[in-house]
């Protein structure tokens, strides 16, 4: 991926220096995020809540405490390729739903490392990158891309590329009223119909990864051999039944919230190239 050169987004916010961040007088560890993911997995309960209250704080408090917030250093590769593809993302997004009459709010991506506050709750490194719409910012320690690389066997630049136009991706969906519906349905269907529906939301967000993707190649030619596998890859990796298959041993199909590696793989696929929001409707799809 040919990025180097390119606009870089001002929309990014460093929260690295000093280290991680500790709530209610105690550190945030592993075994705090194993408990919340086990919440999430057995009782559909938003693992950022648990680990708000595991901690000590209260889940959706705004940021306190903070470790001073910045833009990145000079010299900071990696920050400058992730305001890299935040920038190209800006300039998709705005041009493709200013011509559907919309108009396009840039989020903000926030590094952290360990633990952080946001609008959702304390996000944690061990959780990944995640969008949280109450704050529209995206929240990524980039560390992960190392674990992508050496524990989940998906390298690349645009593998990295892809989970950071996925979170976009989210956001997008919390500017078209999406993301709303579906948090209204909650408490209104019961748990499997809602881990369904976020499967369908996922796999939507997705597909908008792929839309990007098609229009930033189509504007800027930037993609190299093999850039594209590469998302895919990324995208098999991290589907439900590859992480249930390498961290418990059987894969629960009905416990799904992000979907198949096969799925996934699918709908970033039909997303770069088609281009087209449309063919992006996951709701009414009835493959998945």
């Amino acid at each position: 991926m040919k990025w180097e050169g390119q606009r870089q987004s001002r929309n990014v916010e460093d929260r690295r220096a000093g280290g991680g961040m500790r709530v209610g007088g105690r550190g945030i560890g592993l075994g705090t995020v194993v408990i919340a993911l086990l919440a999430s997995w057995l009782f559909g309960v938003n693992p950022l809540a648990v680990i708000g209250l595991l901690g000590g704080g209260e889940t959706g408090a705004p940021p306190s405490a903070q470790a001073p917030v910045g833009t990145p250093p000079p010299g900071d590769r990696q920050a400058a390729f992730v305001a890299t593809v935040l920038a190209d993302t800006e300039d998709v997004w705005h041009a493709l739903l200013r011509s559907g009459g919309a108009a396009y709010r840039e989020p903000t991506l926030v590094l952290f490392r360990d633990a952080t506050r946001s609008a959702c709750g304390v996000g944690q490194a061990a959780m990944g990158p995640f969008y949280c719409p109450a704050d529209e910012k995206v929240y990524l320690d980039l560390g992960f891309f190392d674990t992508l690389h050496r524990r989940l066997g998906a390298p690349g630049d645009f593998a990295q590329a892809y989970v950071v136009a996925h979170e976009v991706g989210h956001h997008v969906q919390h500017l078209l009223g999406i993301t709303q519906k579906v948090d209204a349905m909650r408490g209104r269907v019961g748990q499997a119909q809602m881990n369904a529906l976020s499967v369908r939301v996922e796999l939507q967000a997705d597909c908008f990864a792929g839309v990007w993707a098609h229009h930033s190649q189509r504007g800027k030619n930037w993609l190299e051999r093999g850039d594209v596998e590469e998302a895919l890859n990324a995208a098999a990796q991290i589907g439900d039944d590859t992480l249930q298959r390498r961290t418990q041993g059987v894969v629960v199909p009905d416990s799904f919230t992000h979907g198949s590696g096969d799925q996934r793989m699918r709908w970033f696929r039909r997303g770069f190239d088609s281009g087209s929001l449309a063919q992006c409707n996951t709701f009414d799809a009835e493959r998945l």
